[in-house]
């Protein structure tokens, strides 16, 4: 799929100055005066129509139908990933692949461990809720093994991070797909394939030295005799199979397609079906309820109570990815996105690296990985035109790993590690930090050495 370019609506030059001076005046509004994400995009996109010179009322049309259409789309996907999360963690799925695999692992296999881990909590769950579950884990895998926290802490992060950046149904991926026309299923398979070495190099590799530079003690709070244990919970084959099902069925579709390659076959639209993400992760969270719902002996008022209760933490994030879309309409509209892409053809510019400077530089700014991905994205569409379904989930990878780079003190995930590690400002610098530079720049390396085979 590629997008229509649009004719720009004023000069060069106008339309380049409301683009930065509507990106700018987002990351003013967020950085420094606080203003929520939601608002800051409202008016940021407001401000990029009226500055390009628009009617106001064609500039509200604009940004009410990308917040819909995001809405509709984007936002069921994070609502139904939600509950599927919400089920997986109040079953005690989400411990027993913790307590499985860390519980198999020699010592110097647990940062490794603590990575795979990371990575498979990391595929359904937000990054936040990811962290928040694994905690206890890290403070009791590090005092068993008498090692910085830091040296199977950073595995894990960087296994979440790099799910979160990488991997639908998560925000920032999901978005991307969605401006950039990409195949999900194509960009589910590929981002796999990018996660595994960059987790590796961003998660044990680098956490062996990050765990040299700053040492830190894991406190006694989750010590294993004062630990909650479920009575009865999944099993860990029921788990895994579970958490991997919306994913099977996702690059199920993928597959069918190049090898089938007949859109009239029965047996392809099946696939075509199933693996529609909204369908997929719809089945999932069915499949979940029953088997980290009932079959762990949970009635159904509770299992409805669990799936009521995963949506309002996720409200803010909805509204904000839809009005990044209401953002990224506004955008598309002025035709600066068809500036870009004629200046990219010009100078003869990587589109995948010029994808992944822009989402670096609105992450700096913003300290937000959605936001740097809606941005970047958004600008991006104009150069799809001509490029190959492997060439646009490539792409979105590209924004992705652009997204997560050095998180610092603007981002909420920068003070969220510092507190839980117990760390200084300059010691979540030399560890969280540039775990998240490392994983980033490694991402877009195997982007870059992908591209070569499918260019």
């Amino acid at each position: 799929m590629t997008q229509d370019l649009i004719d720009p609506v004023a000069s060069g030059g106008q339309l380049i100055a409301a683009a930065l001076v509507g990106i700018a005046l987002i990351v003013v509004l967020i950085t420094l005066a606080k203003l929520n994400p939601f608002v800051a995009l409202i008016l940021g996109g407001l401000t990029v129509g009226i500055v390009a010179g628009q009617n106001v009322n064609d500039v509200l049309d604009s940004f009410t139908t990308g917040f819909g259409k995001t809405a509709s789309g984007v936002g069921v996907l994070i609502a139904l990933g939600a509950m599927f999360a919400k089920l997986l963690a109040d079953s005690g799925g989400a411990d027993q692949i913790v307590d499985t695999i860390v519980g198999r692992a020699s010592g110097r296999a647990l940062p490794w461990a603590m990575a795979a881990v990371g990575a498979i909590i990391g595929l359904p769950m937000f990054f936040e809720i990811g962290l928040v579950l694994l905690m206890p884990v890290i403070y009791l895998v590090a005092r068993r093994a008498q090692v910085s926290l830091i040296t199977v802490g950073i595995p894990a992060l960087a296994g979440l991070s790099a799910m979160h950046g990488f991997v639908p149904p998560h925000p920032g991926p999901v978005t991307a797909i969605d401006y950039l026309g990409a195949d999900l299923g194509v960009t589910l398979g590929f981002g796999l394939v990018v996660a595994i070495p960059t987790v590796i190099v961003a998660g044990p590799l680098f956490g062996a030295l990050a765990g040299k530079w700053v040492v830190v003690e894991a406190p006694s709070t989750y010590d294993a005799d004062t630990r909650t244990e479920l009575e009865n919970r999944p099993s860990f084959l029921v788990t895994i199979l579970t958490v991997l099902l919306p994913v099977a069925l996702m690059l199920s579709k993928a597959l069918a397609d190049i090898v089938i390659d007949d859109e009239d076959a029965k047996l392809q639209q099946v696939f075509d079906v199933v693996g529609n993400p909204f369908v997929a992760l719809l089945i999932g969270t069915l499949v979940a309820m029953v088997t980290f719902g009932y079959a762990v002996g949970m009635d159904r008022e509770k299992v409805a109570g669990v799936v009521s209760s995963s949506l309002p933490p996720i409200a803010g994030i909805l509204l904000i990815v839809s009005a990044g879309g209401g953002f990224k309409e506004v955008l598309v509209n002025t035709g600066v996105g068809t500036l870009l892409a004629d200046w990219a053809t010009d100078a003869n510019v990587s589109v995948l690296l010029l994808g992944w400077v822009l989402a670096v530089l609105i992450r700096l700014a913003t300290g937000s990985a959605t936001i740097a991905t809606i941005t970047a994205s958004s600008l991006m569409i104009p150069l799809t035109v001509g490029m190959s379904s492997p060439e646009i989930s490539l792409l979105v990878l590209a924004v992705g790993a652009g997204s997560v780079f050095f998180s610092h003190v603007n981002d909420a995930g920068f003070w969220l590690v510092k507190e839980y590690f117990g760390m200084s400002v300059g010691q979540t610098l030399k560890t969280w930090s540039l775990m998240e530079t490392v994983l980033s720049v490694t991402g877009l390396l195997v982007v870059l050495l992908l591209g070569v085979f499918v260019s």
